[in-house]
């Protein structure tokens, strides 16, 4: 089972950065979003294959064609917030607010209940596991937020799977897509997305593919605009993490696509046996 995703954002979206914190630092930098998902919408075309899409609900908001697009094309959507802010970051009441938002402003555009989600830099830890009651309370029934391994966003070190399971947290249930990582030399690591996917070789990529029966993958549209401009005062780290590998991500992507066969959540999730599921226990 091999998934494709997008987590719809603008290139400025970057997190943990002052210059690109919240919608006052937006308003400095311009709209890329309609060129970056237009080659997007080419990918999926030309190779004839579905996907999932997280749109921030601040896209939606100020872009509502996009996400019509996205709908008009058969696409699944689910809410990626709304302000695109670090879960952890957030307490309880910010974070209802938030999704809540995203959850409306996407429902408005296209007419249909929003029930997927997936959080900004996969921000739900050990620290606000309530985030997934909070989208239990708001009609989610799946997330893919669950970074198993430890990232620079926290992640779920301590969850049971990196497959498709049920997850069980103080008496709600939710369906979970996590990432999924790949074992080199007894480390794990994660392969299938984002900054990892561009920095890493092709054979490398295809070869942990091959030897995985689950694969989660998310992109985003800055991803392939290796012409978009440099974000000043980055560190070089996050610099080269922003900017290693955009030029080579598209073909990349695409041989994956012409390799391997995609499908979205939600056609994973029909193929799912959900009764004799795994259920991973967060409590």
């Amino acid at each position: 089972m091999k998934i494709l995703t997008f987590d719809i954002e603008e290139w400025f979206h970057l997190l943990d950065h002052p210059a690109t914190k919240s919608e006052k630092q937006w308003v400095n930098y311009d709209a890329r979003i309609h060129e970056n998902m237009e080659i997007i919408f080419n990918i999926l075309d030309r190779y004839k294959v579905s996907a999932s899409f997280f749109v921030v609900g601040w896209i939606a908001e100020k872009y509502p064609e996009i996400v019509r697009m996205i709908d008009e094309r058969g696409y699944q959507i689910g809410s990626h917030t709304h302000t695109h802010q670090l879960a952890y970051d957030q307490d309880r009441k910010t974070f209802y607010n938030d999704v809540e938002k995203s959850i409306k402003t996407i429902e408005d555009v296209i007419g249909k209940k929003v029930e997927l989600f997936r959080a900004p830099g996969f921000s739900i830890s050990e620290d606000n596991k309530w985030a997934f009651e909070v989208l239990h309370e708001l009609g989610i029934t799946t997330d893919s937020s669950v970074f198993p391994i430890s990232h620079s966003h926290g992640g779920l070190k301590g969850y049971p799977s990196a497959k498709p399971s049920l997850l069980k947290y103080n008496g709600i249930t939710l369906k979970e897509f996590p990432i999924n990582s790949h074992s080199v030399i007894g480390n794990k690591m994660v392969f299938s997305g984002g900054g990892y996917f561009r920095l890493l070789p092709y054979q490398f990529i295809k070869k942990a593919t091959s030897k995985s029966d689950y694969v989660m993958s998310y992109f985003h549209p800055r991803d392939f605009d290796f012409n978009q401009p440099l974000i000043k005062d980055l560190s070089s780290i996050r610099r080269f993490k922003s900017y290693v590998g955009l030029k080579s991500c598209r073909p990349k992507l695409e041989k994956w696509l012409s390799d391997f066969d995609f499908i979205d959540i939600a056609t994973a999730s029909e193929q799912m046996n959900w009764n004799n599921k795994k259920v991973s226990l967060l409590d």
